[in-house]
C-alpha cells in the first residue's frame, strides 16, 4: 500500500467525515475499520480497547466474526495484541502463527490469515488500545503502512479519550483513561481536597492531523525548531529562568534535546506520513513517552520530563500558544502541575481552588509555602501524575498522608467525603480553642505564634489565636514581583501588614535570597553549591544599598510601633554586627529627617546555621532575639539537602544530634535572658512541638494551618512529665537513633492528640 503518500491523507479526510456523522458510538468504529481495511488494503481490520481491568477487549473488526466483538479478550503480553501493549511498539509479520506469542481464539476465525500488523492507540504515552490489520497471503508490511496505520491510531485515541465508547463499556470496565488509581507523593499542606483536576500547563490539543501542504508543514516545523533554539540560547546566554525551577543545567539539556538528530529525523518521517508539523510532533512524544514510561532506569525515566518540554516547547511555537497563566477556575478545582513557582499559583481564582499537586516540589519549596498559606491541601514529589490525568479528572487530595486518589470510585469518594466533615468539625474545635490560653496541664505556658510571607496570610492570625506573626518572610514580595520592589512598594506593604495584625507584634526578616531563591529580575549566579553560597545576608551586606532601603522601609512602616527585625543566614556575630549598624545607621537618617521612629527597635538573629552554635553566648549578648530556623539548620547539621529525596529522610530532627543542638540554643538564651523562639517546619507539628516544649522552647512559630493541631496538644501534655521522659533518651552517650516512636507511644498514653 505504498498508496502513494496521499493514503493516509485520503484515509484521514474519511475517517473524520465518519467522525462527524450522526450515528452511534458502536456505528461509528465498525464504519472506522471498513474504513482502515479498505484502504490498508486488508481483509482484516480490528479494534482492541485497553479496559480499566487490564484486559484488551475487542471493540470492532472487519473481516473477523463480528460475534467475537466485545467477547475476545486477552491480558497485557498475552498474544500479538497484548505483546503490542505491553511493549508499546508495532509489531509486522509475514507468518503471524509462528511467532511463539501467537494466541488462537477460535471464536475470531482468524486462522486462515498470515500477515499481521498492529500498532499501539497511544495518547500522551497512555496504552488505550491495539488497532490491527491482517491479510491472508504473506506478505512484508512496508514502513509507509506502518507509519499509516500509527498515523491513524492518533484519531482512534482521540475518540477514545473523548468518551465516547464508554456507553459500550460493561459497568466496572471502564477504559484505561477512566481507571482508578492511587498515588502517594509528599505532604506539603494538611486537608482534603474533593474536585476535579484543572492542568497548570494543559496539553495542546492538535485539532488538524491532516496536512494539506505537506512541504509547508516541513517549513513550519524548521522555523518553529529555529524559533525554539534561538529561545533557549538566549535564555541560558542570559543566566534567566524559562518559568519556574529551569536553572542553566536543565536548559542545557533541552538545548541538547533540541539539536538531536534522531529526533529531528523522527519528525520529519512522521511529517512525511501526510501529518501536520503539529501532530508529526504528538506522534513522535506519543512514542518516546510510551516507551520510557516503560523504563525501570530512574535516569531514562527522568529524561521523559526533558522529552516532554522540549515537545511542549516546539508544539507553543507551531501553535502560537504561551505557557499556561492562572485566572479563573471552575468550582472545585484541584490545581495539577508539574512543578510551578508562588507567583504562578497566586495568579489563580482562590474561591474555587481546593487543592495542589505536584511532580516536584518537596515541602519546604516555595509554592508549598504559598500553599499553606492559603490553607490549601497540598501534595507534592506525585510520581508522573501530570501523564496520568486529563482535565476535568475527579480527584481527591490528602495533605496530611500524602495520597492522591485519580478517579476515586463511590466507595473511596463517600469514606473521603467523611474525612473532609470530620475535618471541618476538627477545626471547629480547634477554632472554639482559639482564645484558650496555650498552658500546659502543669501550667507552663507555650506562646504560638505565625509564619507569614504575604498580606493575606496576616487574615489569619485573629482566625487562629496566633499571639504574634513570629516570622515575615520578607523575599515573597520580591519573588512575585515583575521587577526589584521600590522603597514606597516595599514600605506599603509592611505598613498593611502591621495594621492587618490588629496590634499583634510582627517580626521581619530580611531578604532571604539566593540558592533556590532566585528572582527572576535578577542575574542568577553560577556557583557549585548555591545553598552554601551567596544568599541572604551575605547578598545584603555586600549589597548595602539593597538591605538599607528594605531597613529604611520597615523602620518607616513600623512608626509608632514596636519592631522587630532579624537577619537570614549568619554565620558569625561579626555579620550579625555589621547588619545591626546598617540598621542603626538607616534609623539616625529617619531621625535627622523627622520620620515617626519606632517607639522600640528589637534586631534579632536567625540560628541556622551551625557555626553559630559556638558562638552562642556572644551572639545572645550582641542580639535582642534569637529564632531558630530549624528547617536549614537540621539539614546543615547533617549535611544533608532537604530537597533531595535520597538523603532528606534519612536523618530526624526528633534525633539525640538534633535536639541537643536545639537544646543548646534554648539553653543559651535563657542564661542571657534572651527569648529564643522556632521558626521551621518542626514547630507545627505537634509530637515536634511536645519535644520542644520539653527541652524548653516557649515560643514556637508555625503555619496558620498548625496552631490548631499544636494548642490542642501543648493544652494536653505535662511539660515535666515529657522533660524527664525525653532527657535521658537525648543524653544516652553514643545513641543517635530517632526517638519518635518512644515520643509517640509517651504521647498516646499520656491521652495527647496528634
Amino acid at each position: 500500500m505504498r498508496g502513494a503518500l496521499g493514503g493516509p491523507r485520503l484515509l484521514l479526510r474519511r475517517l473524520r467525515e465518519v467522525m462527524a456523522e450522526p450515528v452511534n458510538a458502536q456505528a461509528r468504529l465498525d464504519r472506522i475499520v471498513i474504513h482502515i481495511a479498505a484502504n490498508m488494503v486488508a481483509e482484516v481490520c480490528s479494534v482492541y480497547v485497553a479496559r480499566s481491568d487490564g484486559k484488551l477487549e475487542l471493540y470492532a473488526t472487519e473481516g473477523l466474526n463480528r460475534e467475537a466483538v466485545h467477547l475476545t479478550t486477552m491480558t497485557t503480553g498475552e498474544g500479538l495484541v497484548g505483546l503490542i501493549a505491553e511493549k508499546a511498539e508495532p509489531l509486522a509479520l509475514a507468518d503471524a502463527q509462528a511467532h511463539p506469542a501467537f494466541s488462537y481464539r477460535p471464536e475470531t476465525g482468524e486462522e486462515i490469515y498470515q500477515s499481521f500488523l498492529g500498532v499501539p492507540i497511544l495518547r500522551g504515552g497512555n496504552m488505550l488500545g491495539v488497532l490491527v490489520v491482517q491479510n491472508r497471503a504473506r506478505r512484508t508490511y512496508s514502513e509507509e503502512e506502518v507509519e499509516a496505520l500509527q498515523t491513524t491510531a492518533m484519531l482512534l485515541a482521540e475518540m477514545i479519550a473523548s468518551g465516547e465508547l464508554q456507553s459500550l463499556a460493561q459497568p466496572g470496565q471502564g477504559f484505561t483513561l477512566q481507571k482508578a488509581m492511587a498515588l502517594c507523593g509528599a505532604p506539603l499542606c494538611e486537608g482534603v481536597g474533593l474536585g476535579h483536576v484543572v492542568l497548570h500547563e494543559p496539553r495542546i490539543v492538535v485539532k488538524q492531523l491532516v496536512a494539506e501542504d505537506p512541504q509547508a508543514e516541513l517549513r513550519r516545523l524548521e522555523q518553529a525548531i529555529q524559533a525554539m533554539r534561538e529561545q533557549i540560547d538566549q535564555l541560558i546566554a542570559r543566566g534567566d529562568r524559562y518559568g519556574v525551577g529551569e536553572h542553566r543545567d536543565v536548559l542545557e539539556t533541552v538545548r541538547m534535546f533540541a539539536n538531536d538528530r534522531g529526533w529531528l529525523r523522527r519528525l520529519r518521517e512522521a511529517l512525511e506520513s501526510g501529518l501536520t508539523a503539529e501532530a508529526a510532533v504528538e506522534r513522535v512524544q506519543n512514542d518516546a513517552r510510551a516507551k520510557l514510561q516503560r523504563q525501570t532506569d530512574p535516569y531514562l525515566r527522568e529524561r521523559l520530563h526533558d522529552l516532554d518540554d522540549i515537545a511542549n516547547r516546539l508544539l507553543r511555537q507551531l501553535t502560537g500558544q504561551g505557557p499556561a497563566h492562572g485566572g479563573a477556575l471552575p468550582p472545585n478545582s484541584i490545581l495539577v502541575a508539574r512543578n510551578m513557582g508562588p507567583a504562578a499559583l497566586l495568579e489563580y481564582d482562590r474561591a474555587n481552588l481546593r487543592g495542589l499537586v505536584l511532580e516536584d516540589g518537596g515541602p519546604t519549596s516555595h509554592v508549598a509555602i504559598i500553599a499553606r498559606a492559603l490553607g490549601l491541601p497540598a501534595i507534592g514529589e506525585a510520581p508522573n501524575i501530570t501523564d496520568l490525568v486529563e482535565t476535568g479528572d475527579a480527584i481527591i487530595v490528602d495533605g496530611g498522608s500524602g495520597e492522591v486518589h485519580l478517579r476515586p470510585p463511590p466507595d473511596v469518594e463517600a469514606a473521603y467525603g467523611e474525612k473532609a466533615r470530620l475535618r471541618a468539625r476538627r477545626q471547629e474545635q480547634y477554632h472554639r480553642l482559639r482564645d484558650t490560653p496555650t498552658v500546659t496541664r502543669d501550667g507552663v505556658e507555650i506562646s504560638l505564634h505565625m509564619n507569614a510571607g504575604l498580606l493575606i496570610d496576616c487574615e489569619h492570625a485573629s482566625e487562629v489565636g496566633a499571639k504574634s506573626i513570629g516570622l515575615f518572610r520578607t523575599e515573597l514580595q520580591f519573588m512575585v514581583a515583575p521587577s526589584f520592589p521600590r522603597l514606597s512598594e516595599q514600605y506599603a506593604l509592611y505598613r498593611k501588614v502591621i495594621e492587618a495584625t490588629e496590634g499583634r507584634p510582627v517580626t521581619f526578616r530580611t531578604l532571604d535570597i539566593g540558592s533556590d531563591k532566585v528572582l527572576p529580575y535578577m542575574a542568577k549566579v553560577e556557583e557549585e553549591n548555591p545553598a552554601l553560597g551567596w544568599r541572604a545576608i551575605r547578598i545584603g551586606l555586600d549589597r548595602p544599598g539593597l538591605l538599607r532601603m528594605q531597613l529604611r522601609a520597615m523602620l518607616r512602616a513600623g512608626a509608632g510601633r514596636e519592631m522587630r527585625i532579624m537577619f537570614p543566614m549568619v554565620a558569625t556575630t561579626c555579620e550579625f554586627a555589621q547588619a545591626k549598624a546598617l540598621a542603626e545607621r538607616e534609623l539616625e537618617f529617619l531621625r535627622r529627617h523627622n520620620y515617626i521612629l519606632p517607639v522600640s527597635l528589637d534586631l534579632g538573629v536567625m540560628v541556622e546555621v551551625p557555626s553559630l552554635l559556638w558562638q552562642l553566648d556572644e551572639i545572645c549578648a550582641a542580639a535582642d532575639f534569637l529564632s531558630v530556623g530549624s528547617n536549614d539548620l537540621t539539614q546543615y547539621i547533617f549535611a544533608a539537602d532537604r530537597d533531595n529525596k535520597r538523603v532528606s529522610s534519612r536523618f530526624d530532627t526528633l534525633s539525640p544530634p538534633s535536639l541537643r543542638a536545639l537544646k543548646a540554643i534554648v539553653d543559651a538564651g535563657d542564661r542571657h535572658g534572651k527569648p529564643v523562639s522556632l521558626c521551621g517546619e518542626m514547630g507545627g507539628k505537634p509530637l515536634e512541638a511536645i519535644a520542644l516544649a520539653a527541652i524548653g522552647y516557649r515560643h514556637l512559630s508555625m503555619t496558620p494551618s498548625a496552631i490548631g493541631p499544636v494548642r490542642a496538644a501543648v493544652l494536653a501534655v505535662d511539660v515535666g512529665a515529657a522533660r524527664d521522659f525525653l532527657m535521658p533518651m537525648i543524653d544516652r552517650p553514643d545513641d543517635c537513633r530517632s526517638i519518635r516512636q518512644e515520643l509517640h507511644a509517651f504521647a498516646e498514653r499520656s491521652g495527647v492528640p496528634l
